[in-house]
């Protein structure tokens, strides 16, 4: 067994461990916090942990495959006619990334060793709301420094999912705004089926260069067969508890040892605001909900400045309108995605 495979395999076990003990425990959403908990604490003291590309890429496709199946035909018709709604949580999303990122600037853009511009477009694309590994390409692109843009959003990441899930369970927040899915029993067949079927969207997304292929493939097509009526077959919850934890793992492995040690008043700036964001996002989430009629808790999970997939699966456990909180994530992604890069070169143009 090669060094890698082993690192991989240990990694592995000791999220296993972990899972199990948050399920003795009762701790929520056991089967990704317990190992993202142990793998960042592991790789911060210096364990060589590993995450094996080609599993975590499977996890993606399980959970966008499962959340795709809560999409039945009355359920995209509700969801649909969200659009007014989804479409300001986007403009949200725009604006208070940007106000993150101009809050970052101010405290430290003098500091980063870098000239005006590159410092603006660090701080910028730091505070955007998005995925990680996109928004540290784009930062890259535009001579950021990718090293504090990728530790900022990582340390978000990691403050968001774990204070959301604890202080819903702690708030008795959860199975208040429960969707079914469409298929509810497994047929090995049809899960063959539908697997496949998901493999080859997130190939085309991949081969097309799309962003998170393996996630947005998967749901895409699982989206499309259950919104058309067909139920294949259900997600079995250990496959989804297993992908949970692989994402755990993917998510843990980011906190090597050097992450402490890089700008230390840059990453309290980033624990600070994403705590207000995070503040920030329920506050509008509970206007939304007012206007809507939705469960504050589900639009929190909607809005919240969280990775998709962290936010999905938070919703599936939780019960807490899994199909909604999709929705407004997938859109704020390619939304972002979009409109984040030409929003910073105008701003930069009208500032220069």
């Amino acid at each position: 067994m090669s060094s890698f495979a082993f690192r991989s395999f240990a990694t592995l076990a000791l999220a296993l461990a972990a899972a199990l003990a948050c399920v003795r425990l009762g701790t929520p959403l056991p089967w990704m916090i317990g190992p993202l908990l142990a793998t960042a604490l592991a790789s911060i003291a210096g364990a060589p942990t590993r995450s094996w590309a080609p599993l975590r890429n499977g996890a993606q496709l399980v959970i966008g495959t499962a959340l795709g199946l809560y999409f039945t035909p009355q359920v995209g018709a509700l969801v649909a006619g969200l659009w007014w709604a989804i479409g300001l949580a986007v403009a949200w999303a725009l604006g208070i990334g940007w106000l993150f990122g101009a809050w970052l600037h101010r405290r430290h853009g003098a500091e980063m060793g870098v000239d005006a511009q590159a410092s603006r477009a660090t701080s910028y694309f730091a505070g955007a709301i998005g995925g990680a590994s996109e928004m540290t390409l784009l930062a890259e692109r535009e001579g950021a420094r990718s090293d504090m843009v990728a530790a900022a959003h990582s340390l978000r990441l990691l403050i968001v999912t774990l204070t959301i899930p604890f202080a819903f369970s702690l708030g008795g927040w959860h199975g208040m705004d429960a969707t079914l899915p469409g298929a509810r029993t497994v047929q090995v067949s049809g899960l063959a089926l539908l697997l496949a079927a998901a493999a080859g969207g997130a190939w085309l997304m991949q081969r097309t260069g799309r962003a998170n292929p393996w996630f947005m493939g998967a749901l895409l097509v699982a989206m499309g067969l259950t919104l058309s009526g067909m139920e294949l077959s259900a997600m079995p919850s250990a496959l989804s508890n297993a992908a949970q934890l692989v994402i755990g793992v993917s998510l843990g492995v980011r906190f090597q040892r050097e992450f402490l040690r890089a700008a230390p008043r840059w990453m309290g700036s980033v624990a600070l605001g994403t705590v207000l964001m995070i503040g920030l996002c329920a506050g509008f989430a509970a206007v939304l909900a007012a206007g809507t009629g939705l469960h504050p808790a589900t639009l929190v999970l909607g809005t919240s400045p969280g990775g998709i997939a962290e936010m999905a699966i938070t919703a599936k456990v939780l019960q807490l309108g899994v199909p909604v909180v999709t929705a407004f994530q997938v859109c704020r992604l390619v939304a972002v995605l979009v409109l984040v890069e030409p929003l910073y070169r105008y701003l930069a143009r009208v500032s220069a």
